[in-house]
């Protein structure tokens, strides 16, 4: 293996800043920011779709709460069963951005693992009971989150990538990163290649909405676009990726695998579909 000076050496501190006792880190921060550029993104798309901005102001409320908490039960759910229902205490960590002490003191942490499968599923969930509760049509919901999303997904892994976290296999590649957090073998930035990866499809899903206008909204064309693209380079991308679980070693495919495939059929069953959606939406 070439000299490890050659490679990129990242061990940055996780925390953005200190406000009293509450330390903001980069990961939380990035989350907002996307969060927040997707929120900008959905405002502008509502306004441009006629759509009233007495429908549009509930929405992040509901996806913010449904992605929050679909991430971290799936973090929870997916990937350490065996800690987080062994205990009663260790169940309420599920809900509460805190740990429990051996001394039976509780210390804020943040939320420490959000997986980004359960976060879909959690945005499902918060835009069925939106759709349910203020008479919003389903596909253009869902078709504005696919052109949006992208972006959100390309911080999540920047996020990913300043806590040096879902970290990559051994290799010798010159754009290899050495996170002393874990070792000090050069392995594969698979948060960059993942945020760089969501950036580009969140620009093209963009481009082929400013071509197509706002009247192709509602045939779930960019839904299914962006479920298709973004899970099956997830699929592909976790062949660079260590297993994040013990259990995922004795697996034909890790966790992020398993949970991708449903995901990819479904955004492949939507872009088929959308011709047929398309016709009555113009007819």
């Amino acid at each position: 293996m070439a000299n490890l000076l050659n490679y990129i050496v990242w061990d940055p501190d996780p925390i953005l800043f200190h406000l009293g006792p509450i330390a903001l880190r980069y990961y939380a921060t990035c989350w907002l920011v996307g969060l927040l550029l997707g929120y900008l993104l959905m405002q502008r798309l509502y306004r441009q779709q006629k759509i009233g901005d007495e429908k549009f102001e509930p929405l992040f409320i509901y996806i913010f709460i449904g992605i929050l908490a679909g991430a971290r039960l799936g973090h929870c759910l997916f990937y350490q069963p065996e800690y987080f229902l062994s205990q009663w205490d260790h169940v309420v960590e599920m809900l509460i951005p805190m740990h429990h002490l051996p001394d039976g003191s509780w210390k804020f942490t943040g939320y420490e693992g959000l997986a980004s499968h359960g976060g879909v599923i959690g945005m499902f969930v918060a835009i069925w009971l939106y759709c349910r509760n203020l008479k919003v049509k389903g596909w253009v919901v869902l078709d504005n989150m696919g052109i949006c999303s992208g972006i959100a997904a390309a911080f999540i892994r920047i996020g990913n990538l300043m806590n040096s976290e879902i970290i990559g296999k051994v290799t010798d590649v010159p754009w290899a990163f050495i996170f002393v957090k874990e070792d000090q073998y050069p392995r594969h930035p698979g948060q960059l290649y993942e945020a760089i990866a969501y950036l580009i499809i969140f620009l093209l899903i963009f481009f082929i909405y400013k071509k197509k206008g706002p009247k192709s909204v509602g045939s779930g064309l960019y839904f299914g676009l962006c479920l298709t693209l973004i899970f099956t380079f997830r699929f592909f991308i976790e062949y660079t990726k260590e297993i994040q679980v013990a259990f995922e070693a004795g697996l034909p495919m890790d966790m992020g695998q398993i949970l991708s495939i449903p995901l990819i059929l479904l955004g492949v069953w939507s872009i088929a579909s959308s011709f047929r959606r398309a016709k009555k939406i113009q007819a």
